[in-house]
């Protein structure tokens, strides 16, 4: 498999279904920026800022653990949730055809 769908649902509560490309080692977040979702990824993927937040609403259990830096910068969250993850650390893959998505993290901070 080349393509995967990844369901996003934004800030407003909007669902919109994507394909996704698992051949060019995109992360989450850099697949949510390129379709123009407001992330603002401070720290460029570095799991230092939480601005790619998301929370995994279906397919959580296909993915593989959180690094320690990417628990530790969770666990500062105020709104983490039992799926939370940084979509900057979730690099598209088969496994996660048919994940859904809410992004949870102040693209506006």
């Amino acid at each position: 498999m080349t393509d995967i769908t990844v369901k996003v649902i934004d800030h407003e509560g909007m669902e919109s279904e994507w394909t996704a490309p698992t051949d060019m080692g995109l992360s989450l977040m850099e697949f949510l920026k390129g379709n123009d979702y407001d992330i603002l990824a401070t720290c460029g993927g570095m799991a230092l800022c939480a601005t790619c937040h998301v929370e995994v609403v279906d397919g959580f259990d296909k993915l593989n653990e959180p690094s320690g830096d990417e628990y530790a910068m969770l666990d500062t969250l105020p709104n983490i949730t039992p799926t939370s993850r940084l979509a900057c650390q979730l690099y598209l893959a088969d496994n996660m055809h048919e994940i859904k998505v809410r992004l949870k993290g102040d693209g506006h901070s």
